[in-house]
């Protein structure tokens, strides 16, 4: 009885319309490489880091994932994986924007150093 039920979900999940034998399965199981990519580059130096790239991952990630819940089947794999692209390009574009107010903070006491100093230099 209990291998009948598991190859009734067996064959369930293989003649899914979004099951292994179609391309709605198979996008979203590559895609995770996108993820995966995105995580490896959190090391990476902030200054090293494309905006416009992680600008245009971000904004796919967002749009697939409302898309992947629309159209018909619904795909919540290939949803999941556009959450993820979205978050990891999403916190990217966070380093890069809080690294630019840090380099903004450090540079203001650095100009007015230097302008007391040529102001000193003048007397």
């Amino acid at each position: 009885m209990a291998s009948a039920a598991g190859a009734s979900a067996f064959s369930k999940l293989w003649n899914s319309p979004v099951g292994p034998k179609t391309i709605h399965f198979w996008a979203p199981a590559m895609k995770w490489g996108l993820v995966i990519a995105g995580l490896g580059d959190l090391a990476r130096p902030v200054d090293q880091i494309s905006v416009r790239q992680q600008l245009s991952l971000a904004a796919t990630g967002i749009i697939w994932t409302r898309w992947s819940t629309i159209i018909t089947p619904k795909n919540y794999s290939l949803a999941t994986v556009n959450f993820f692209v979205g978050c990891t390009a999403a916190y990217q574009l966070a380093r890069v924007a809080l690294e630019g107010d840090k380099n903004k903070e450090e540079a203001v006491p650095a100009a007015v150093t230097q302008k007391v100093e040529s102001a000193k230099s003048e007397e």
